[in-house]
């Protein structure tokens, strides 16, 4: 368990709940404390949306979780724009 209790499952979970994701991935990027994530949003919520507006989901998805967390870098994509950048199998 991290430091803070937040954990990659708990923010992914979080954020799957509360947007209707194709894909999540968070990675703690702490060192274990929980208190720094990496994340890949894609969404079709995010459609016609300017990156900042899509930034703002994201913090709104999570903000319970944010005054526990120091820092988050995100990715935040339509599923057209994940289709040209997921990794290829």
């Amino acid at each position: 368990m991290s430091a803070t209790g937040i954990t990659e499952e708990i923010v992914a979970t979080v954020l799957k709940e509360k947007l209707t994701t194709e894909h999540v991935e968070a990675h703690d990027f702490s060192d274990g404390c929980g208190a720094k994530f990496d994340l890949i949003v894609v969404t079709k919520e995010f459609e016609g949306k300017p990156l900042l507006d899509r930034h703002r989901l994201v913090n709104e998805a999570l903000k319970d979780l944010m005054p526990k967390i120091h820092a988050v870098t995100m990715k935040t994509w339509t599923p057209a724009q994940w289709e040209t950048k997921k990794p290829q199998a």
